[in-house]
């Protein structure tokens, strides 16, 4: 085979794995829209399970309860209550079990979400699968435009997800957010930020490549997830106080907060997840600028990328801090997390579309 055989020969080898990552991210894209209308009816059927979701309420609340102290005393016996333990992290605690999920104790709903999770993992693999395949169309690591970043992030985001299902966390209520967002996400990126498979500019060929993006692609997944928590908690926290002020909240409303975990699991949850992941993300800012190094030889020039990169980690380090201190648990903390994750975004999608500089290779 001569020389100009093989590189047309690779060349369409290349056009036709192009060709099939497009095909199963469309197809990916399908499954989970199959999945989002299996979360919807497992809420719909959890809406109508009043009676299963009170009873798990009570169940939940009993099993909390700490047991009695009973103690031997001369000529009787005393029973002691234990005192109650208060799970939520905010000013003017209060002890509020966890809702029974979105299907509200309904066996059809159960059902639903199941078959949902089941859809999600099935799409997952699909879209994996585009990802690889896009990956060998261009013979590189797919992620050096904003099309191939979304992909992968959507991904992740998803993996993360799953991820925690594998390890009995209850996060299934994540399941309808999530799906929404992936499918948003995917939405923009076949359409506004498609980009045909291409090589790299020079300053990115390197392993920190791998290494950088790899890494601000798990954070960014992880803190979206963190993100979602939080503003679930926020809701779920004004639910609650509404209630312990005698207020009534609307049905739909109630139909749908007293479902979730408490504001107190809530708000543990997002702390956890962003907690876990800053150290990581503290990693990609110097891996990033080692990078910055070897490419450009200097490893900070406070170009816009880098800027924002740098204030989203003192916006988390911010919000870490507050949560540990008492006078700012709960919601200011809370506001402080959406805070930094709108830094995140905005150093993804404002700096790389509205902001020119050295990191502008990655275009859309």
């Amino acid at each position: 085979m001569t020389l100009a055989a093989a590189t047309d020969l690779a060349v369409a080898t290349n056009e036709h794995l192009a060709s099939t990552s497009n095909t199963l991210i469309y197809s990916a894209m399908a499954v989970y829209t199959l999945a989002f209308f299996a979360y919807i009816t497992e809420w719909i059927f959890g809406s109508r399970s009043k009676i299963g979701r009170t009873a798990a309420a009570l169940t939940s609340a009993q099993k909390s309860r700490a047991p009695a102290v009973t103690v031997q005393q001369a000529g009787g016996t005393a029973v002691l209550e234990r005192p109650k333990v208060v799970v939520r992290a905010a000013a003017g605690a209060r002890d509020v079990p966890d809702g029974p999920g979105a299907h509200g104790g309904d066996e059809q709903g159960d059902l639903y979400g199941r078959i949902a999770v089941s859809l999600t993992v099935l799409a997952f693999l699909v879209e994996l699968a585009g990802v690889v395949a896009r990956a060998a169309s261009v013979e590189r690591a797919p992620w050096g435009n904003m099309y191939e970043f979304n992909i992968t992030f959507s991904t992740v985001a998803v993996g993360v997800y799953l991820t925690l299902l594998a390890l009995r966390k209850n996060v299934r209520w994540l399941g309808l957010f999530l799906i929404t967002t992936v499918l948003l996400d995917l939405g923009i990126a076949v359409t506004v930020l498609y980009t045909a498979s291409d090589q790299l500019v020079p300053a990115l060929h390197s392993y920190w490549l791998y290494i950088h993006v790899s890494t601000a692609i798990l954070c960014g997944a992880v803190f979206y997830v963190g993100a979602v928590a939080t503003i679930l908690y926020l809701f779920k926290d004004s639910y609650e106080n509404k209630l312990a002020n005698g207020g009534k909240p609307g049905s739909f409303a109630t139909s749908f907060l007293e479902r979730l975990p408490a504001s107190a699991s809530l708000d543990k949850f997002s702390y956890r997840v962003n907690a876990a992941v800053f150290p990581l993300w503290t990693f990609t800012i110097i891996a990033g600028a080692i990078w910055a190094g070897d490419a450009w030889g200097r490893y900070w020039g406070w170009d816009p990328k880098e800027t924002w990169a740098f204030i989203t980690w003192v916006a988390y380090a911010c919000y870490l801090h507050a949560r540990a201190t008492a006078g700012w648990k709960g919601r200011k903390a809370a506001y402080l997390a959406l805070i930094a994750f709108g830094c995140w975004l905005f150093n993804y999608y404002g700096v790389n579309i509205f902001v020119s500089g050295k990191h502008s290779y990655a275009g859309v």
